[in-house]
């Protein structure tokens, strides 16, 4: 009789090393968020891929990071909540890097019996020589790892590491339909999408004290209609969010919509509000209502 494999893969490593971009070359859907800012990646993203006799549910994690208030706090405990109840581990770095931006996790690293697969990312920007002295550094620091240099960016490696993570799952049913892609509601992806648009746009302080909340996600035939609110600490933040006669809000709308279009395959009308939430990163209750606290 043949075996089902299914297990759970939490993706772990500083922030920017390419954990979102490995996620979503891994499931084929853009389903984590990706930019080149710091903390993209607040929640614990499941995405699902499913085989015949196998599925792999792969968490994304935020960067690890030493956190400076509630909210990095609450990203933080999801890191940790990952740590605990993956079957596999996959330990993301760049070349050059030596370490995690918080050694109690890299502590608990090196204590795991969980099998760890360290992936030496952005091979593609460097040479044979500083991989080759990574790559010893390393094993030496975690000798208990399996060591694969990888581009997630050009695809380079990326088939060989999910075909090691298939051999390494537990024997077990799926967890998950196997037609899943994910364990989020849609207005979860409509939010994500909102705010690496925002991302884009905006310098400084602007895109980190934002959240989106989706308020209607009304699906018809032929037509998705959203109203969300873009939520902001101060007044002189939404002013700046809205800009000149709205013309920086209207340019995030369409570039929403246009990746929303994409990833639900409908017409998308979408409409944003800007409204101010004073401190909201600090206030625990919010912070529960927007799914950071666990």
């Amino acid at each position: 009789m043949s075996t089902h494999k299914a297990g759970y893969v939490s993706i772990i490593g500083n922030p920017n090393v390419g954990k979102s971009t490995l996620m979503n070359a891994l499931v084929g859907e853009k389903i984590s968020i990706i930019t080149s800012k710091a903390q993209t990646t607040r929640h614990r993203i499941l995405g699902i891929v499913n085989g015949d006799d196998f599925q792999v549910i792969l968490s994304d994690t935020p960067g690890i990071m030493k956190p400076e208030y509630k909210l990095q706090e609450s990203m933080m405990e999801f890191v940790k909540g990952a740590l605990e109840d993956a079957d596999i581990l996959v330990y993301m770095i760049e070349i050059g890097e030596t370490s995690l931006k918080d050694e109690s996790f890299f502590e608990q690293l090196k204590k795991t019996g969980t099998p760890i697969l360290l992936l030496i990312n952005k091979i593609d920007t460097s040479n044979q020589e500083a991989l080759e002295k990574s790559a010893l550094y390393w094993k030496e620091q975690l000798p208990n790892a399996e060591i694969y240099p990888i581009s997630a960016l050009k695809n380079f490696s990326v088939e060989e590491v999910f075909h090691r993570i298939v051999e390494l799952l537990p024997d077990s049913p799926p967890y998950f339909p196997k037609d899943a892609l994910t364990d989020k509601p849609e207005r979860f992806f409509v939010n994500e999408t909102i705010r690496e648009k925002i991302l884009l746009n905006y310098q400084k302080e602007i895109p980190y004290s934002v959240e989106i909340e989706t308020e209607t996600f009304r699906e018809d035939e032929n037509i998705i209609r959203i109203q969300a609110v873009i939520m902001v600490e101060r007044e002189s933040q939404k002013g700046i969010l809205i800009g000149h006669k709205g013309l920086a809000l209207k340019k995030v709308g369409v570039q929403a919509r246009a990746d929303l279009e994409k990833f639900f395959e409908k017409q998308i009308h979408l409409e944003l509000f800007v409204k101010i939430n004073k401190n909201w990163r600090s206030d625990e209750r919010q912070l529960r209502r927007f799914g950071y606290e666990q």
